[in-house]
């Protein structure tokens, strides 16, 4: 039978959580120790006295969320989860930070059981866990019924300084206040130490004013090993209908006689020596390592009875409302499955043939196409809706007051990009947000961890290229595609018209594994032939044959083009036609798919024995010299734009049906290969193999003059 707990029986638990930190920490030589052995007694109080969750079940989808945005302390999330009966075993924590283990040095959502986000970037598990709450009530008012309660949980945070100094941080928690997510609760891990040293060297506000500013319901606490005073504040937290933060006085290392409150215990190991006296200090065995007292596993493991418990008793509240709301329970469960209604793109639109669109606006028309039949899709833009047209018209928005579909984010592209990630870690919904293209790079971070998790979420990123003119090369992206597509696991589309826009948001809402970005024009788009019937299959594969040349056999040359470019490529090939030089154009809009297919699909798309063959983006060059290869010519744009209206600045730059068309004749008369600099042209460095072709200057290999019309 498992002893009651007492004060002695709390602190043997909670020391117990340090010295496995500890250990795991100097076993692996490397991590970091001190965090853990400070925020043990909060994390503890948190665990066994609130947190409603299913060790046996830890995808039960009512449990509580439990997010450690403070991922450098990731020993402490693996001790509560090895502890409270997770599968995480003794020997997966003796493998922390090694190869293949599922403990590595920051917590990964997917690899491990039980943690709910990828965090260790500091501010990024604060900004999933507002997403969280945020899907918390959004999915409650879809389906809770006054008699029936099935989504009803909280969502919990530890959280460091360094996560409260990160400017994501504050752009969600501005958000969190200003939406009154009562369900948030913030612990703050206040320690006043960090890497270089005291946090006073670099911070001296005061935070619980910052986040009263907010909107928050703040409280602060002494001593961060007083647990009744930190059950008392988290209690005092859950009866207040604004997210609250819970400032905890907390001592890193603590126990360590020579670095408690140091930075020495935030880093690295203690060290041996430093692990016995530490050890002795809390009266235990110094020679034990890994040491797990019985009584002490005995308080944890009722987390397993009490998670079944929670579950079974949930399942029969799931069971009578799906009696009480038969189609309301099926809709439910679909979406927490993660998949589609039946006909659910039925409805996209298909664009006639010369036609003129502008993607964003084509992208307007799929999300409205898509509202109803994926209630799912949720989202919104950085205070860009009336540009990005990403508003689902005639829904309210999610406010304080009503938890309607449109999210307005405000001018926090960062914390918008983490809060979407939150929405996709909660599970129920497909998630958007959205901004200009150029400003991806605010919520890069925020990017690049959803596709790290695979998280489902859909970029919508508009007012792509120099196309967007007038606002001029601060606003236009040029290198932006280049940076996105490096990005692993990350879908980046360039729809090259308004068929491909709507394909390319089929594309988005399928995947599950990983988010999809697009790029889309605010200039209007003539719509190609061949799109209306070949961009669905076509976008889904990345790349394919959108227009081929005449006769059998392999063509002469290849056009590659992407976005607002496909049409100049387009052109161009029935120019050459007339010349008697067989094109082909093939639209790429996703280099990303077309990698995954079979090798004799791509093949057939770009014959291997084809090596003339011409790119066309309105952005830097580097990358296509993968799909151009040596003999042919890339015409990119690797330098700045400029402030003018859209079409002269194509028409400056070069980005003209007839210079495509020339290039593309010196390219198969001349041999023409390498980067092809704009009109206005600059000096180009050397990029992937590719000689230079400077304006007027010979280049490596063959090179021409770039005065307009002759490349």
């Amino acid at each position: 039978m498992t002893a009651a707990v007492t004060p002695d029986l709390d602190r043997l638990a909670i020391d117990t959580i340090r010295t496995l930190s500890m250990d795991a920490v100097q076993q692996a030589n490397s991590g970091h120790p001190g965090a853990p052995m400070g925020a043990a007694p909060m994390a503890y109080a948190l665990w066994t006295r609130f947190l409603r969750h299913a060790p046996t079940n830890p995808e039960w989808p009512d449990r509580d969320r439990f997010v450690l945005s403070a991922g450098h302390a990731s020993m402490l999330l693996y001790s509560l989860l090895h502890l409270t009966g997770y599968d995480l075993t003794l020997d997966d924590l003796k493998a922390f930070r090694q190869w293949g283990s599922r403990t590595p040095g920051h917590p990964e959502h997917g690899l491990t059981p039980g943690v709910e986000a990828t965090t260790g970037p500091l501010g990024q598990g604060l900004s999933n866990a507002v997403g969280m709450a945020i899907a918390e009530r959004r999915l409650a008012s879809e389906f809770n019924r006054d008699e029936h309660l099935i989504v009803d949980h909280w969502t919990y945070v530890i959280a460091s300084d360094g996560d409260l100094q990160e400017g994501i941080a504050s752009e969600a928690s501005s958000l969190a206040g200003h939406l009154r997510l009562g369900k948030l609760i913030v612990l703050y891990d206040d320690n006043h130490i960090q890497l270089d040293g005291p946090t006073s060297m670099a911070w001296s506000e005061d935070v619980p004013k910052r986040f009263d500013a907010y909107g928050w319901h703040t409280q602060a606490i002494a001593d961060g090993n007083d647990l009744g005073a930190i059950e008392a504040a988290i209690e005092v937290a859950r009866h207040d209908d604004r997210p609250s933060l819970i400032a905890v006085r907390t001592h890193i290392g603590f126990g360590s006689p020579n670095k408690q409150d140091s930075q020495k215990a935030h880093g690295a190991p203690l060290g041996p020596d430093e692990v016995r006296l530490t050890k002795e200090a809390y009266g235990w065995d110094p020679d034990k390592t890994f040491y797990v007292p019985g009584d002490a596993l005995g308080v944890f493991r009722k987390a397993v009875d009490a998670g079944k418990d929670l579950v079974k008793e949930w399942e029969g509240r799931l069971e009578a409302y799906e009696v009480a709301h038969p189609r309301l329970a099926a809709t439910f469960r679909r979406r927490l499955a993660g998949e589609l209604a039946d006909g659910w793109d039925a409805d996209l639109k298909t664009y006639e043939t010369g036609t003129e669109v502008a993607t964003r606006n084509a992208s307007q028309d799929a999300i409205q196409s898509l509202a109803g039949p994926v209630p799912e899709l949720f989202g919104g833009a950085a205070d860009l809706s009336e540009s990005n047209l990403t508003d689902v018209k005639g829904e309210p928005n999610f406010s304080a007051d009503e938890p309607g579909r449109n999210l307005r984010f405000g001018v926090r592209e960062h914390g918008m990009g983490g809060i979407a990630n939150g929405i996709a870690y909660h599970g129920g919904f497909i998630p958007y947000d959205a901004t200009f293209l150029t400003f991806s790079d605010y919520m890069r971070g925020a990017v690049r961890l959803g596709a790290l998790a695979g998280l489902h979420v859909i970029h919508v990123w508009t007012h792509d290229s120099v196309g967007l003119g007038e606002d001029g090369p601060t606003h236009e992206p040029v290198e932006h595609y280049a940076a996105l597509r490096a990005i692993p696991n990350l879908w980046f589309v360039r729809p090259g018209d308004a068929n491909e826009t709507a394909a390319a948001w089929a594309l988005a809402v399928e995947r599950r594994d990983g988010p999809v970005a697009l790029a889309l024009t605010r200039q209007k788009l003539p719509v190609l032939a061949g799109t209306a019937k070949k961009a669905r299959e076509g976008v889904r594969r990345g790349g394919y044959v959108l227009r081929d040349a005449s006769g059998d056999g392999d063509p002469d040359l290849i056009f590659l083009a992407t976005g607002s470019e496909l049409q100049l490529a387009f052109a161009a090939a029935e120019a050459l036609e007339a010349d008697g030089i067989r094109a082909r154009v093939v639209s790429m809009p996703c280099w990303e798919t077309f990698d995954l297919q079979e090798g004799a699909y791509r093949d057939s798309v770009l014959p291997p024995a084809v090596r003339k063959r011409v790119s066309v983006e309105v952005g830097v060059s580097l990358g296509w010299e993968r799909w151009v290869g040596d003999e042919g010519a890339i015409v990119g744009l690797d330098h700045f734009g400029a402030s003018a209206p859209a079409g002269t600045i194509f028409e400056k730059f070069g980005f003209t049906a007839e210079r495509v068309t020339d290039i593309a004749r010196r390219v198969v008369r001349d041999g023409l290969y390498g980067r092809v600099p704009t009109v206005d042209g600059g000096h180009f460095g050397h990029v992937g193999g590719h000689p230079t072709l400077d304006a007027g200057e010979a280049g490596v290999g063959r090179t021409a003059s770039s005065d307009p019309g002759h490349s």
